[in-house]
């Protein structure tokens, strides 16, 4: 493949590594300027240091960080909107071109992303990789979260990177169904391939993700199993040389399973791909022909009374309506529920935003 690795969007400084969990202050971490404030949500604090102190919420740390990054990050809107209120732009961004809303995607920090997007923060915004909030919740499975976005806020679900990879690459390759399974159904594509030729399904077969290609391979086609990356792997060859078993295994049989088709022509060849109708249609004609030629206008047999002769063609009439039934019933295509376009949304859809 083209790399190995996927860059992972940085999101954590030493600062951060230093508490991995700023969700509170529950260790009673001293808060010294108005980034420890920020990111513990300390809203008393930070109105000290800014408006008694004069210090600016619109200035980076040491590290290039914003004070509306932590406070995305740790989901505290109340202090995010504060940091809005007295100078913080929303779209301002660190060393790495990340907003606020990449850092709170991170988290799945929907309360602090309402405020950033509700006060004017773009959420197509990219950073130097290419990443959108889309991708890094794709990254880190935060599937409410992107979805929140996508249906709030018409984030796009199918954006690409710097690398043409998609949120589905990426949910696919970090191994978070329920994340695979929401971009289906808002209809990502999956037979996308990236820079390096790789689809979804290649990814999560690349990291052995049994599961994620399982779901793609169940909503995916054959076409999904047998195209090839640039240098030359098919996904279920992709898993067998980075000697994931499992997830060769089921790519393999899902791969026999098409190929199927091909090599039984009479079970899942030719009859199973244009049915029993042929068949059918071709019993009832040879019947009806048989009928008439041999009991309605057969030379042998005794002059037949007006009665017998109308229920005789009766049913003659009623075989013939019969095949064309069955002639449109087999030739047609059933349909599908149409997905939602515009303003307009399918009661499913309405569900997932509820």
């Amino acid at each position: 493949m083209a790399s190995s690795e996927i860059e992972i969007v940085a999101a954590e400084s030493p600062n951060q590594q230093n508490s991995n969990s700023l969700s509170g202050n529950p260790n009673g971490v001293e808060i010294t300027d108005i980034f420890s404030a920020s990111a513990y949500g300390d809203l008393g604090k930070l109105r000290r240091f800014v408006e008694e102190e004069g210090m600016s919420v619109a200035k980076p740390d040491g590290n290039g960080y914003l004070p509306l990054q932590w406070a995305s990050l740790n989901n505290f809107p109340e202090t995010a909107q504060y940091i809005i209120e007295h100078g913080g732009d929303v779209n301002d961004t660190d060393n790495a071109k990340q907003t606020a809303l990449h850092w709170a995607a991170v988290r799945g920090a929907i309360a602090a992303a309402d405020v950033l997007l509700q006060s004017g923060a773009r959420v197509e915004a990219a950073d130097m990789n290419g990443y959108r909030a889309a991708h890094v919740a794709a990254q880190y499975g935060h599937t409410a979260f992107l979805n929140h976005i996508v249906s709030k806020f018409g984030a796009d679900f199918d954006s690409l990177d710097n690398d043409d990879r998609s949120p589905l690459h990426w949910a696919a390759y970090k191994g978070f169904a329920d994340t695979i399974r929401l971009l289906l159904f808002r209809d990502a594509d999956q037979g996308r391939q990236d820079k390096g030729g790789c689809t979804p399904l290649h990814w999560g077969a690349f990291r052995g993700n049994a599961e994620a290609c399982t779901v793609l391979v169940h909503a995916g086609t054959k076409q999904e199993l047998t195209v090839k990356d640039k240098l030359g792997f098919t996904p279920a060859q992709l898993a067998s040389d980075k000697g994931h078993r499992h997830a060769a295994f089921l790519l393999s049989n899902a791969q026999r399973k098409h190929d199927n088709h091909c090599r039984d022509k009479f079970c899942t060849g030719t009859i199973g791909s244009t049915g029993y109708a042929p068949i059918l249609m071709g019993i009832i004609i040879t019947v009806a022909v048989l009928f008439v030629n041999s009991v309605l206008a057969a030379p042998n047999f005794a002059k037949i009374t007006a009665v017998v002769g109308l229920w005789g063609w009766t049913a003659v009439s009623l075989a013939a309506g019969s095949l064309i039934m069955l002639y449109r019933c087999s030739s047609k295509d059933p349909g599908y529920v149409k997905k939602s376009s515009g303003g307009t949304e399918t009661e499913n859809t309405q569900f997932m935003n509820m």
